[in-house]
């Protein structure tokens, strides 16, 4: 009988191999983000704030992951596998847990090419930055999954996540802002990993009533 960590890790380790498989989702990914980069870098004024530039990566980022998420359980619905990984022996929140792990990947991996970009084209990333990005990302991927499996029952699932998705995340381009440009990031670093800690617990716990229903 396998654990629970070992599920995660075997459940993560499909979703990555997959991707890295059919090449889906990641390039359409970094495709994206550097494209809104290029987009905001000449569409700015060269005199534009800080806050302004900061709060146009967090869209950017937002909006990359929602592309991401898209593809979350697709390989899953489009297989009509959805309803085989729920009998599968092992927790449910264990699926949550790898989608949630797969998701921060491909979500690493996109930043990775655009924080350079983003140093490039408009300001030096700070530590700020870097740890609000940690925290957010965590919040998304969170909250983000179990939306995207809610959006995968759905025929209306192009329309249903954004729609459940964007709302949800506000608070983290709010504090993500905050803790990039204020002059005392603490508390706004606090309310991210709040959001993180309230969100991640409400996802998990919820997580098998949402596919089983």
């Amino acid at each position: 009988m396998t654990t629970y960590p070992a599920d995660v890790v075997a459940l993560a380790r499909k979703d990555v191999l997959l991707e890295l498989r059919s090449r889906d989702t990641l390039p359409a990914m970094l495709l994206f983000v550097v494209s809104v980069l290029v987009v905001f870098h000449f569409a700015l004024p060269t005199d534009s704030s800080e806050r302004a530039e900061t709060g146009l990566l967090w869209i950017a980022i937002v909006f990359t992951a929602l592309l991401g998420l898209t593809r979350a359980f697709a390989a899953e619905r489009e297989q009509g596998l959805l309803d085989g990984l729920v009998l599968a022996p092992c927790d449910r929140s264990a699926i949550w847990l790898a989608k949630v792990i797969s998701v921060l990947v491909f979500l690493g991996l996109a930043e990775l090419v655009a924080l350079p970009a983003f140093a490039l084209f408009f300001q030096p990333v700070s530590w700020e930055l870097l740890a609000a990005i940690f925290l957010a990302d965590l919040g998304i991927a969170a909250v983000g999954t179990l939306v995207a499996a809610i959006a995968a029952a759905s025929r209306a699932r192009e329309l249903l996540l954004p729609l459940l998705f964007l709302p949800l995340v506000i608070p983290v381009v709010i504090g993500g802002v905050g803790a990039s440009v204020a002059a005392n990031p603490a508390s706004f670093l606090g309310f991210l990993a709040l959001y993180d800690g309230i969100f991640a617990i409400l996802s998990w716990a919820s997580f098998e009533y949402v596919v089983t229903e």
